[in-house]
C-alpha cells in the first residue's frame, strides 16, 4: 500500500506538469476562436494533425523504450548515447529530405504557398524530438518537480507570445494606441494563425535548452546490439502510435474534406472540451509508466496494477460526470459561435475514458515484450475509425466522428483486456470497474441530453455523487492514507 501511496504522490506532481500547462493552453482556445473564424481555426487543427503524425515517426517510440531498458543499470550510458545519436541522425535525415523536397511537401501537407508554416513545422518537430531523451531521463529518475517546472516555462513562453500577437496587438491597433512600427510591420506581414506556430517553436527551443544539461551526466557510448534490441521493441510502438494519430485526428481531417472546413473547425473546437479527461489520462500515464516498470519484479505487482486500474476508473468516472454537469461553465472557454457542436462532448469524453483504460491495460504487453500486440490493437482501432467515419459522416455529420472514436477506443480496450488475461493475468475488480463506467455514462448522458438541469441543481447533484463515490471506497481509502513508507 505504501508503494501505491508513492505512485499517487508522483502522479499528482506529474499531474501538475500535464494538467496546468494544457489547461493554460486550453484557455487559449477562447483567444484562438475569438481571433479566428472556424474555417481558419481548421488550419491550426490541420497543422497539429500533421505534427502528431510526424512526432510519432520521428521519436521512434523511444520514450517507452527508454523506460524499458533504463531498468538495466549497467547499460544506462549506452542507452542515453544510443538513443540520442539515433534521434539526432533521424532528425538530420528529416531536415535534409524536407529541405530537398520542400515545395512538394508543402503542397502535400496542405500548406499551399505558406512556406513559413512548413519551416515552423520542421523546426518544432526537430526540437521536440531532440528533447525526448532528456525528458524521459528526468522522468525515469523521478525528478517530477524539475520536469514540471520546465513544462511550465514552456507553456508560459507560448502563452505570452500568443497573447501579444492574437489579442494585445490587435486590441491596441483597433483602439488607436501607438505601438512600435516594427511590431506593426511584423503583425501585418504574417497571418494571425501563424503566431500560434511561432509561439510553439519558441517554447520548444527554450525547453530543449533547459533539458540538455541532463545529457552531460552520462558518457555517451554507442551499442549496436542495444540499438537493435531497442528498434525491435519500439517499431510496433511506432505503428501503434501512427494508428493512434489516425484514431485521434482522421475524423477532423475527413470532416474538412467530406463536408467543409467550417464544420471541421466547429468539431475541433468542441472536441477541445474533452481536454479535461485527456489531462487526467496524461497525468496518470506520466506517473504510471515508469512506476509500472519499476515494480515489475515485485511478486505483488499484478495486485498493485489491479488497484491502480480501479482507482483510475473511479476518478475517471467522476471526471466524466463533473465535466458534463458543469458544461454551462466549460462552454465559455470557446466562442459562442462554436457552441452548436457541444453535443459531441459527452461522447468524446467516454471515448477518452476508454482510451485511458486501454493505456492502463497495455502494461501487460509492455512488460512481456509483446509490443506487437499494441500495434495490432491500434491498427484494429484505426480500421474502425476509418470505416465508421467514411460510412456515417455523409449521413449524420460530425456526430459520426464522435461515435467512431468511442468504437475505436472501446474495441481496443476490450481486445487488450481479453488478450491480457492469457499472457499476463491481472486480478482486476471487473464488477466495480464496469459499475463505475456504467454509472458515469448513465448520469452524464441523461443529464446532458434529457434533463438539462440548471447549474445550481447540477452542482448539488455532483456533490452528492462525490460523497457517494467516497463512501463506496471509504475503507480502502483510509488504508491508503494510513500507509507508511517502507
Amino acid at each position: 500500500m505504501s508503494t501505491l501511496k508513492r505512485f499517487f504522490k508522483d502522479s499528482i506532481i506529474y499531474g501538475v506538469a500535464a494538467v496546468l500547462p494544457r489547461v493554460i493552453n486550453f484557455l487559449m482556445v477562447r483567444v484562438h476562436t475569438d481571433a479566428l473564424p472556424a474555417e481558419i481555426y481548421a488550419e491550426n487543427t490541420d497543422f497539429y494533425i500533421w505534427a502528431a503524425l510526424f512526432a510519432v515517426i520521428l521519436t521512434l517510440g523511444f520514450e517507452t523504450t527508454f523506460f524499458r531498458f533504463y531498468q538495466e543499470k549497467e547499460n544506462r550510458n549506452q542507452l542515453v548515447g544510443t538513443s540520442m545519436l539515433t534521434l539526432m541522425g533521424w532528425v538530420g535525415i528529416f531536415l535534409v529530405l524536407f529541405s530537398i523536397f520542400f515545395h512538394q511537401i508543402q503542397q502535400a501537407l496542405g500548406f499551399g504557398e505558406l512556406a513559413l508554416r512548413l519551416k515552423l513545422f520542421m523546426g518544432i518537430m526537430a526540437l521536440d524530438t531532440l528533447a525526448l531523451v532528456p525528458f524521459a531521463y528526468i522522468r525515469a529518475k523521478g525528478k517530477a518537480i524539475k520536469y514540471t517546472l520546465i513544462k511550465l516555462i514552456n507553456v508560459g513562453v507560448i502563452v505570452i507570445v500568443q497573447l501579444i500577437a492574437l489579442r494585445w496587438i490587435p486590441h491596441w491597433t483597433e483602439s488607436g494606441k501607438a505601438i512600435p512600427q516594427f511590431l506593426t510591420n511584423i503583425f501585418t506581414a504574417t497571418k494571425k494563425v501563424e503566431y500560434i506556430f511561432i509561439a510553439n517553436l519558441m517554447g520548444s527551443a527554450i525547453s530543449l535548452i533547459l533539458v540538455l544539461p541532463y545529457l552531460f551526466k552520462f558518457k555517451w557510448t554507442w551499442s549496436t546490439q542495444l540499438w537493435k534490441k531497442m528498434l525491435a521493441y519500439s517499431y510496433p510502438i511506432v505503428i501503434a502510435g501512427i494508428a493512434y494519430v489516425i484514431n485521434e485526428n482522421l475524423d477532423k481531417w475527413l470532416l474538412g474534406s467530406m463536408i467543409d472546413k467550417e464544420t471541421e473547425g466547429l468539431y475541433a473546437a468542441a472536441y477541445k472540451l474533452a481536454i479535461f479527461m485527456n489531462l487526467y489520462i496524461m497525468a496518470f500515464r506520466l506517473g504510471a509508466e515508469p512506476f509500472f516498470f519499476s515494480i515489475s519484479g515485485n511478486k505483488n505487482a499484478p495486485n498493485t496494477y489491479a488497484i491502480v486500474m480501479k482507482y483510475f476508473v473511479w476518478i475517471g468516472s467522476l471526471a466524466l460526470i463533473a465535466i458534463v454537469l458543469l458544461m454551462d461553465i466549460f462552454k465559455y472557454f470557446i466562442n459562442p459561435s462554436y457552441w452548436e457542436a457541444l453535443k459531441i462532448v459527452p461522447i468524446v469524453l467516454v471515448a477518452n475514458l476508454f482510451l485511458g483504460i486501454y493505456h492502463n491495460l497495455s502494461i501487460w504487453y509492455k512488460l512481456t515484450d509483446r509490443t506487437g500486440f499494441g500495434m495490432l490493437f491500434s491498427i484494429i482501432g484505426a480500421l474502425v475509425t476509418v470505416a465508421f467515419n467514411l460510412y456515417f459522416i455523409p449521413r449524420i455529420g460530425y456526430m459520426a466522428a464522435a461515435w467512431a472514436t468511442v468504437g475505436a477506443y472501446g474495441s481496443m480496450m476490450l481486445i487488450s483486456y481479453l488478450f491480457g488475461k492469457k499472457y499476463y493475468p491481472i486480478p482486476y475488480p471487473i464488477l466495480k470497474i464496469t459499475s463505475y463506467i456504467g454509472i458515469g455514462v448513465a448520469i452524464s448522458f441523461i443529464n446532458f441530453y434529457y434533463l438539462h438541469l440548471n447549474l445550481l441543481y447540477s452542482v448539488l447533484q455532483l456533490v452528492l455523487i462525490i460523497v457517494f463515490y467516497l463512501w463506496i471506497e471509504r475503507n480502502e481509502l483510509k488504508q491508503l492514507l494510513k500507509a507508511k513508507k517502507v
